[in-house]
This record gives structure tokens, C-alpha cells and sequence, in this order.
């Protein structure tokens, strides 16, 4: 496939026909890759989105920082186990104004660091978020509750906010992980998990509790939903953008869940 050129005046429509509009609280998924060649990159992404949601509207996007993590999770995979010990002895801890992102793709990388953007305090699996809500979907983000109801994703879904894929799948769907705290299911579990953190001054390798997720069949979820809702997509360069609503995508995928896991 030919890489296509992206400007930004391209993008901004692509949004408008996607049906963006000011005022809307989404959470935005992005691989900018999949676009071909944005010019601009990154920057001009964001400047689409802010805009088009306006100063009334709300961005949020992960901006996980999940090599905090243990080792025994695989999230060092590159490293040998006998440096295990070392690397919980050593890594930093998180900090969110400072720790960068993992494997979240440039655009979160740069959206953290956009002026008026606030970050949520979870070790692992912070958000960031800009406009009106930015201040109540990033506070307050307990340790052991990542995706669950008053963590950001469920307090995306007391606002009624939407979920925009940009050139991602529904492997990449976050909200989905809302579904997997309300659904019931036979193998649902807690598991521990450790980072570093901060507290009272002091690095500490912390353990928590939390539910145990995996995200394995989100695509299976994704297309058994798009066969039911009418989700729209607009092709933007070589990519494809969905946008949904995310109580729409949340309530499938928890019926779709304690029909289908096991």
C-alpha cells in the first residue's frame, strides 16, 4: 500500500465527519503510523483534536507507564531474570510530570506534556487528559482500582463521553477494561502487582491488589459490536478512525463477556 500524506486540514475534517463536535469528552486511542505521513506529526494531531472539541470539550488518553510493573508480569522480557531483582530494587519511581510513557505511541507521549494537561497519579496505568473534565477524570486514580467505577474510564461513563480510535483496534479500547470490572464470569480474579512509587518521601516497591485483565478477545468484542452498532469510521490516509459511544461499547461488551468467557 502506498503511504498517503496527511495534513492537518485533513484531519480536522476527518473529525467533523466523524461527527466530533465541541464540547465532547473522548478518549482517544492513536497510532499515528497507521495514518502514512502526517505532516506535522504528533503536534498537529493534538492541535485537531483540542480544536475540534473546543475549550467546553475534554481529551483524555492513556498514558501508561506499565514497565512499572514486576518483572515476573513480562513486562522486561528483554532483561535476564537474575537482573529481576535488581530492576525492582532500582526503578524509579512514578512520577507525572517526569515518567514518560510505555509503548503508548508518540501522540500521548507528546499530549502528556501539552500545556494544561493534568495526569492522573496511577503508577502504571495513568491518563491524561485535557479541557473542561480534566481535573475530575485524572484525580483521585487509586491504586487498585485501574478501570473500575470512580477510576477515569468510569468516570468517562458517568459523563456519557466517546471513544475515538484513531488508526487502532479494539485491542487498544481501554473502556473495555470498565466492562471487565462490572461483568460476572467464572475465571474472574484479583491478582497483586507491584511498582514504585513515592510515599512519604521515600521510594517504596508497593504491592497492590487488583482485578486481573488481559484484554485478549477486546477484537472478537469489537467486531461482534460493530455487527449490531452502526459505529462510525472515516478513513484518514491509510487508517481507519471510530468513534463511539463509550456506555454503548461498555454495555455490549459486558453482556458480550458473561455469555462468551469462561
Amino acid at each position: 500500500m502506498d503511504r498517503k500524506l496527511v495534513l492537518k486540514q485533513d484531519i480536522v475534517k476527518a473529525f467533523h465527519d466523524l461527527g466530533v463536535e465541541k464540547g465532547q469528552i473522548i478518549e482517544v486511542h492513536t497510532s499515528l503510523s497507521s495514518l502514512g505521513f502526517v505532516c506535522g506529526g504528533a503536534q498537529v494531531l493534538i492541535e485537531a483534536l483540542l480544536e475540534s472539541v473546543g475549550e467546553e470539550g475534554t481529551i483524555m488518553m492513556p498514558t501508561q507507564t506499565w514497565k512499572n510493573l514486576d518483572p515476573t508480569t513480562g513486562v522486561h522480557w528483554e532483561e535476564p531474570e537474575e537482573w529481576w531483582q535488581t530492576i525492582r530494587d532500582n526503578w524509579p519511581a512514578y512520577d507525572k510530570d517526569i515518567t514518560p510513557t510505555n509503548t503508548m505511541g508518540v501522540v500521548a507521549e507528546m499530549f502528556r506534556k501539552w500545556n494544561g494537561t493534568m495526569r492522573s497519579s496511577h503508577p502504571a496505568r495513568s491518563v491524561a487528559a485535557w479541557g473542561k473534565h480534566a481535573e475530575y477524570l485524572t484525580s483521585n486514580h487509586d491504586i487498585s482500582n485501574i478501570f473500575g467505577e470512580g477510576s477515569p474510564i468510569g468516570k468517562l461513563y458517568e459523563l456519557d463521553g466517546y471513544v475515538l480510535l484513531i488508526g487502532t483496534g479494539y485491542d487498544k479500547n481501554t473502556s473495555l477494561h470498565l466492562a471487565d470490572v462490572r461483568a460476572e464470569y467464572q475465571g474472574k480474579h484479583n491478582c497483586v502487582e507491584y511498582s514504585a512509587v513515592m510515599e512519604n518521601g521515600k521510594r517504596v516497591w508497593k504491592a497492590y491488589e487488583t482485578l486481573f485483565v488481559d484484554g485478549e478477545d477486546f477484537e472478537q468484542i469489537g467486531e461482534a459490536f460493530e455487527a449490531v452498532y452502526p459505529v462510525k469510521k472515516v478513513t484518514l490516509g491509510n487508517g481507519t478512525l471510530r468513534l463511539m459511544k463509550q456506555r454503548d461499547i461498555v454495555d455490549f461488551a459486558v453482556a458480550w463477556i458473561e455469555k462468551n468467557r469462561k
